[in-house]
């Protein structure tokens, strides 16, 4: 019997269970498909709500900026304000965002006295359900250092031309005027009115210019009674007696770079140092004006011997014209009162004309042995902490006073009445940002008409030649001059004419060469286009801009440096402007 044999027996049941897989899987694929495509839609739903969060939180930065560059008063001097508390902010068209609140704070961070510069973070705190966004945006206050060159006022017949040449920061809040005899602003910088430019196709503009720009007001009285404080703890604040004329004071301040570390340079940050000289008798004596002394009895100049500088004053065995021709001589100088030069040596007091003032705080630890030995070492008032810890940088004088010498450290210098440059303000060696000078006079800066600054005659003999007394041609001035007046050069349109060589040109009394800026009420004059006065030489130092003088007066105008996401999870504003100052 032949055998049959059945080859689908039990295939059905597989078949069956083959489809049902296959069903399961499409279903699970199906399934995922549409989860992913849900999670991709509420991934980018999160991620574009996110985004507008942060562009919230942006604008709310922004938007406090803004706020406290309009009003001065919202910026707190500890601590922080709160701005924005739990706002619903607005869409562009005004129309409230629905879901979402905003705070924001605005505070200072660092050393919040403002020796170093006014700087300040603002917090930007969006929330929306369970999300949070917190944004952090760092300002810095502008000083008014940062200006090559700043008027409040720019007055009739004072224009820029002549081939003028400015580098560096420009602003007037008057219109400003250009001659066709031409002017050139190079820059780093825009040249900013908050006028008009007139004439100004005759400017040459490196990096444009800017008209209707925001006035920018000028600091008060208020500014500079502050820096009293800062000197009083420091004790570098001093009063001037009452007398002498407009351009002339009884207190001088003369600062000395000293080498103390034997490299025969003045580069160390404590190398610094100044002399303070008070008269109690004539200021032409103090200020080396000759005031109708003639000049054989000139206690101010003379010439040297062998070494020795000898006043014509106290030339014996000479008569008049002999005294007057010792100072025809090449090594003929003139010196302010008090100078070490016109006795060789320090002398603490002269009697009949003044004395130097002594230090009135005691030398913090060990006194280096190249001050040790020195005849003036218990006059001399450090620039630095390292021998006074109480130094804020700043010298305050209640009164005129008259400046010069050289300087090591940094120092902002305010005086309630003139300063009175009597010879050359320079920095001394050293590298970077070191030496920087800021000047603050609540009237006017003056580079004063003395026998030092100004070439003079001997005689009125039209064979006379005019002859320099300084040692240097020409004014050298580094700082930046501040003040609430006008900064300018007495007798600027008087004698001498066409004198002395200012680079390749004859002119009055030769170039002034101003490295630094200028910041002023009212334009005032240091020249004419007659040939007296000085023929102008600026050059502007982007280290006042970088790291402008000591509590030197700022703006009010903030401005964004650095800008931050913040970790939301946890976050205390409070505990962070407590860590951040």
């Amino acid at each position: 019997m032949k055998r049959i044999e059945n080859p689908a027996h039990g295939r059905d049941g597989y078949a069956l269970l083959l489809v049902l897989m296959v069903v399961l899987a499409v279903g699970i694929l199906a399934a995922g498909a549409v989860t992913v495509v849900g999670n991709a839609s509420l991934i980018n739903a999160y991620e574009a709500r996110r985004a507008d969060m942060e562009s919230l939180a942006d604008a709310g930065v922004e938007v406090a900026r803004a706020r406290l560059n309009a009003d001065a008063t919202l910026y707190p001097a500890t601590g922080y304000a709160t701005l924005e508390n739990g706002v619903v902010p607005t869409d562009a068209a005004g129309t409230a965002i629905p879901g979402v609140k905003r705070w924001v704070y605005a505070g200072p961070i660092g050393q919040t006295s403002g020796q170093y510069g006014v700087f300040g973070s603002i917090i930007s705190v969006v929330e929306s359900g369970n999300t949070r966004v917190v944004r952090r945006a760092d300002l810095a206050q502008e000083s008014f250092a940062k200006f090559a060159y700043f008027t409040d006022v720019e007055p009739d017949g004072i224009a820029f031309g002549g081939g003028d040449v400015l580098s560096g920061p420009v602003h007037s809040n008057d219109d400003i005027t250009i001659y066709s005899s031409g002017a050139t602003f190079r820059g780093p910088g825009s040249v900013t009115t908050s006028g008009v430019i007139k004439d100004r196709q005759y400017g040459r503009f490196s990096e444009g210019y800017t008209e209707r720009a925001a006035r920018i007001p000028l600091p008060s009285l208020a500014d500079l009674d502050k820096l009293r404080t800062y000197a009083t703890a420091g004790g570098t604040a001093f009063v001037t007696p009452n007398g002498g004329n407009d351009y002339e004071s009884r207190l001088r301040i003369e600062f000395i770079g000293i080498d103390l570390d034997g490299n025969s340079q003045i580069d160390g940050e404590s190398e610094g140092f100044f002399r303070v000289f008070r008269s109690s008798g004539p200021t032409d004596y103090l200020m080396a004006v000759r005031n109708g002394i003639a000049w054989e009895n000139s206690e101010n100049c003379g010439s040297y011997v062998g070494g020795v500088f000898t006043p014509t004053s106290k030339l014996t065995g000479m008569n008049a014209t002999q005294r007057r021709d010792r100072l025809r001589d090449a090594s003929a100088r003139c010196y302010l009162g008090g100078s070490d030069s016109l006795a060789n040596d320090f002398v603490a007091t002269i009697p009949g004309r003044g004395e130097w003032l002594p230090r009135g705080f005691a030398w913090s630890g060990a006194m280096p042995a190249a001050l040790a030995i020195r005849d003036d070492r218990d006059y001399l008032f450090p620039l630095s902490r390292t021998y006074n810890p109480n130094f804020k940088g700043v010298i305050h004088v209640t009164g005129k006073v008259a400046i010069s010498g050289v300087i090591r450290g940094r120092v902002t210098l305010a005086a309630t009445d003139k300063i009175l440059i009597a010879d050359d303000v320079t920095y001394a060696g050293g590298t970077g940002c070191g030496n920087i000078l800021g000047l603050f006079s609540g009237s006017d800066i003056v580079v004063v008409d003395n026998m030092i600054n100004t070439p003079q005659k001997l005689t009125n003999a039209t064979s006379e030649t005019w002859r320099s007394f300084d040692s240097t041609p020409s004014e050298f001035i580094n700082g930046v001059a501040l003040t609430l007046k006008s900064f300018s050069v007495q007798n600027y349109d008087d004698a001498p004419t066409n004198a002395e060589l200012c680079q390749t040109t004859f002119f009055g009394r030769g170039c002034l060469f101003l490295t630094g800026g200028i910041i002023q009420k009212t334009r005032g004059a240091v020249g004419t286009s007659g040939g007296t006065g000085y023929l102008k030489r600026y050059t502007y130092d982007p280290c006042a801009y970088s790291d402008p003088p000591p509590y030197y007066p700022t703006t009010g105008h903030f401005t964004r440096s650095s800008f931050y996401e913040l970790d939301p999870t946890g976050f205390s504003v409070t505990d962070f402007y407590r860590r951040m100052q």
